[in-house]
C-alpha cells in the first residue's frame, strides 16, 4: 500500500527528484558561504529557495520561516531585490574574511590575485543587483 507523501508539488516527479536535491546542494553551499571567505551564502542560499519552491513545499516553508535567511528569500520572491541591510553585510563579511586570507593565509601572490578577483566579482554581484527601497515592505526589517 503506498504512502502519502509529506510534500506535493504540481512540478513533474522527475523534477522533483532532481530539484531536491540541487535545493540541499545550494543550501549546504550557502550555509558553507557564511564562514567561508571567499564563496557568498546569498545567491546559494536564492537558488536553494529556488529549488525547493518547485520540489518540496515542506523545505521552501522551512527556509521562509528562517530568522536568518527568510527575510531576504521573501524580498527576493515577492521584489526581485535584496535590503540594504543584506547586501551590507554580504559586502563587508566578504571583505572582512576573504581580506584577511589575502593578508594571512595566502602566501603566493597568484593566488592573492584570484582570491582577489573573486571577491571583486562577488562584489559586484551583489551591488548590481536591485536594492529594495527602505519601509516599502515590513519584509525589510
Amino acid at each position: 500500500m503506498p504512502t502519502a507523501r509529506a510534500d506535493t508539488s504540481t512540478e513533474p516527479p522527475v523534477r522533483r527528484r532532481v530539484y531536491k536535491p540541487l535545493g540541499f546542494l545550494f543550501l549546504a553551499l550557502g550555509l558553507a558561504g557564511v564562514v567561508l571567505p571567499v564563496l557568498p551564502s546569498t545567491p546559494f542560499v536564492l537558488l536553494a529557495a529556488w529549488f525547493f519552491a518547485r520540489s518540496s513545499e515542506r523545505w521552501h516553508a522551512w527556509l521562509l520561516a528562517s530568522e536568518l535567511f527568510g527575510p531576504m528569500i521573501r524580498n527576493w520572491e515577492r521584489k526581485r531585490c535584496l535590503s540594504c541591510r543584506t547586501k551590507a553585510v554580504a559586502l563587508v563579511s566578504m571583505l572582512v574574511a576573504g581580506g584577511a586570507s589575502v593578508v594571512f593565509a595566502l602566501e603566493d601572490n597568484r593566488l592573492r590575485v584570484a582570491t582577489g578577483l573573486l571577491m571583486l566579482v562577488g562584489c559586484c554581484t551583489i551591488l548590481l543587483l536591485k536594492t529594495c527601497k527602505p519601509g516599502q515592505d515590513p519584509v525589510d526589517a
